[in-house]
């Protein structure tokens, strides 16, 4: 999990001024996340956000909710695993 945020930390500090680099690694962790989930046959047409389960993340085992334009998942990381997803609505 920390890897993978260090790198849309590193990722969002590459881009101009123009965009913030917390709009940046959110944009890039929602694509990312709805990019897994599709290859793993899910169906999520265009995510639109992506928030942290705290109450259900643990270290080395991320839980973020996912939105996307015709679907809600939970999604269930852990590092060289597919990730568990949930379709919530």
């Amino acid at each position: 999990m920390y890897k993978t945020l260090s790198l849309l930390v590193l990722a969002g500090t590459m881009v101009g001024s123009t965009t913030s680099r917390a709009e940046t690694v959110q944009e890039t962790l929602q694509s990312m996340l709805g990019v897994q989930i599709r290859s793993q046959g899910f169906v999520c047409d265009k995510a639109l956000s992506a928030t942290v389960d705290r109450r259900r993340s643990k270290p080395d085992h991320g839980v973020w909710v996912l939105k996307c334009s015709n679907a809600t998942y939970r999604i269930s990381r852990a590092p060289d695993m597919a990730a568990k997803v949930e379709p919530l609505r």
